[in-house]
């Protein structure tokens, strides 16, 4: 296998952390520019940049939503219980639409369509019938107090037993659901006390969505530049020690930070061309923490398993014969761009990193700076992405013999 060029992960997150990469912003568009010039130069072929439609960040429409909960709730509280509630309840529709990556059809009515970019360049063997595609994104997110991760660490200090082998973070998405039934259950009763409660979780909610709205884009280093450093290196490995039978895609979307515009744009502009029985999704997102793990399943407000175990338990089997430490089984509460290609039925996986208190390190917040990165951890997971790579473009692998339903 060729070697993982350190110097070339250094150059993708050092050259792209000083843009101010908000989605749909000018530095957005010129992060993609820089990344296809240099995905050029790692030898990739037909490198294009394609425009997607975004609505922009998502705190200002969840701002808006939890104002119409407030609205509804006071309307409750005022005794116009059934206006109160049909408002509070389509407060709650929207909220559990944007995070669970639903239709968005608040979004797409009250905001304006802009544009985001992504970067799809081309690698291995164009004739092969089976096609990875590694996706990384390129913007970045805003910062707020709602990613302080200060609590967390003084937990992890006094008390690791609560967080130590955790593999699913707390449903933080469903205060809003919550704040409902409190509101509903007030109404019901006649118990003002649960009202208040309710009206006080969505002004909350509606508080940290205005808070992120007003404040700076991150640097981003972590979430996700250590992302794109991967594809450019494996680029360049791939262009030392090309793969036959395998089209490899090494793709960037914008607005993931939005969540998912551009990968939306992404799987629907290339459907045809990439079948789910012969292509294959591996997406690194945040791999700049001390510890490697395997992404399996996600859901803000309810949980969805990736589609393609076999899939999975072959990146495990590479992970062990390269000697690369894979923790498995991990679970999220947020929203990745996994989702998206495997709601669409392609077998797919994500890989993450984590920090001792169990947390991506640097999370949206201003220490996001490539100078904190686990430069250790992106190699092992290039390392892993090629090793992959390889493993899917030998049909006659041993990690292969046991699965081959896939083609």
């Amino acid at each position: 296998m060729a070697e993982v060029r350190a110097a070339t992960l250094r150059e993708v997150v050092e050259a792209l952390a000083p843009l101010d990469r908000t989605p749909c912003s000018p530095g957005e568009r010129r992060a993609a520019e820089w990344l296809a010039d240099r995905l050029r130069v790692a030898g990739c072929r037909d490198v294009a940049l394609e425009d997607e439609p975004s609505w922009g960040t998502f705190a200002p429409t969840l701002a808006g939503l939890a104002a119409l909960g407030i609205a509804g709730g006071l309307l409750g509280l005022a005794g116009r219980g059934r206006t109160g509630a049909l408002l509070s309840l389509l407060s709650v529709a929207g909220i559990v639409d944007e995070a669970q990556n639903g239709p968005r059809l608040v979004r797409r009515l009250v905001r304006r369509e802009r544009r985001t970019v992504n970067v799809v360049a081309h690698a291995g063997d164009p004739a092969a019938k089976r096609t990875l595609v590694v996706l990384a994104h390129h913007d970045a997110a805003q910062t707020g107090v709602l990613f302080d991760q200060t609590l967390q660490t003084k937990i992890w200090e006094l008390a690791p037993w609560l967080i130590e082998g955790r593999k699913t973070p707390p449903p933080q998405w469903w205060l809003a659901p919550g704040a409902l039934a409190l509101m509903l259950a007030g109404s019901l009763t006649g118990r003002r006390g649960l009202q208040l409660a309710g009206l006080a979780i969505v002004a909350l909610g509606g508080a940290l969505m205005a808070d992120l709205a007003r404040n700076d884009t991150v640097p981003g280093a972590n979430d996700n530049l250590s992302a794109c450093a991967l594809i450019v290196a494996l680029a360049e490995m791939l262009r030392e020690e090309p793969v036959e039978g395998l089209s490899v895609w090494l793709v960037s979307c914008g607005a993931e930070e939005t969540l998912q515009d551009g990968v939306r744009g992404f799987v629907a502009r290339h459907a045809e061309e990439l079948g789910p029985q012969s292509t294959f999704f591996l997406v690194p997102d945040t791999v700049g923490s001390p510890n490697l793990g395997l992404l399996e399943a996600e859901g803000p407000m309810w949980m969805e398993d990736y589609a393609g175990p076999e899939f999975r338990e072959l990146i495990v089997a590479c992970a062990r014969e390269a000697g690369i430490e894979l923790e498995r089984g991990l679970r999220a509460r947020a929203s990745t761009d996994a989702i998206v290609p495997s709601r669409a039925g392609y077998p797919t996986a994500a890989l993450i990193s984590l920090t001792p208190w169990r947390a991506l390190a640097n999370y949206h917040l201003t220490s996001d700076t490539p100078e904190n990165l686990d430069y250790g951890t992106v190699e092992a997971a290039t390392r892993l992405t090629e090793a992959v790579t390889r493993a899917l473009s030998a049909p006659r692998s041993p990690l292969r013999r046991s699965w081959s339903a896939h083609g």
